[in-house]
């Protein structure tokens, strides 16, 4: 991966140390929340294309790449928390906020929980835990063998399973496997997913847009998911990509990046 001039810091936020890396500058701020397994950095390629018109914060969270990783706290309200404090220990002000798959689920509940902190949101592919509860049985048998192999077998076998994906987002997709603590699957752990989500939901009022990836790909959320948050949030945005996976961005980068740009514009200008 080739050096940036990024600055990375640390954020006591919730009591807990959390790591982020930011592109910097006098920008609006956008803040990106990864999703379970990932890290901040894993936003590399969408930073790199952004970081001309913001300043790019992408916060590891907790259990995920140099964060703290403690034993518990990983219920849905903890992580929220975790992403409130951080966005107030660098005092951003309205920040956008963009969120992957467990980030997604973040970004929303922080969204209903805190209505007025973030500008907008942006919720990639995000899990239909609303309709259909999380199954740990798959993540907890994948992640010993792909926490068994070396950084270089991780990106080679990578390189052959997604070969549309760049090395921008295969090294960190690595980097993040190795890095993640075991504590992280606490949030599988049951209870920790539940939440009264009708309730939150509907105190969503900013501009949301969702952009769900194709059910004939591995699509988190389906057709009953979407139809839940567009009967809580009547003003969200729907722009699904086709071809993409549950890593919208990494399988369609170009379609996802073009959908993102035009609802950032029109977030900023108005």
């Amino acid at each position: 991966m080739s050096q940036r001039n990024w600055q990375s810091g640390e954020v006591t936020s919730n009591g807990l140390r959390l790591h982020y890396t930011r592109t910097g500058g006098d920008l609006p701020p956008l803040v990106l929340s990864h999703g379970f397994t990932d890290n901040g950095l894993c936003w590399t390629p969408l930073a790199d294309a952004l970081q001309a018109d913001f300043d790019v914060i992408m916060p590891d969270a907790r259990g995920h790449g140099l964060s703290e990783a403690p034993e518990d706290g990983y219920d849905q309200m903890s992580q929220v928390n975790d992403l409130a404090g951080l966005i107030h220990g660098l005092g951003l002000k309205q920040p956008i906020l963009l969120g992957h798959s467990m980030g997604a689920a973040t970004t929303m509940t922080l969204t209903g929980t805190y209505p007025t902190v973030p500008r907008a949101i942006i919720l990639e592919d995000p899990p239909d835990w609303w309709t259909a509860p999380p199954q740990p049985a798959g993540f907890n048998d994948w992640i010993p063998v792909v926490k068994s192999k070396t950084r270089e077998q991780l990106i080679s076998e990578q390189q052959v399973a997604t070969p549309g994906w760049s090395l921008d987002e295969i090294e960190p997709w690595a980097d993040s496997k190795l890095q993640l603590s075991w504590n992280a699957l606490n949030v599988l752990k049951p209870g920790n997913l539940s939440l009264d989500w009708t309730a939150v939901f509907g105190k969503i009022t900013c501009p949301t847009l969702l952009i769900p990836a194709d059910p004939a790909v591995g699509a988190a959320i389906g057709p009953t998911g979407i139809a839940f948050l567009q009967a809580l949030i009547p003003h969200i945005e729907v722009a699904p990509i086709a071809g993409a996976g549950h890593s919208v961005r990494r399988d369609q980068f170009a379609a996802y990046l073009q959908v993102v740009r035009a609802f950032l514009n029109r977030i900023v200008a108005s």
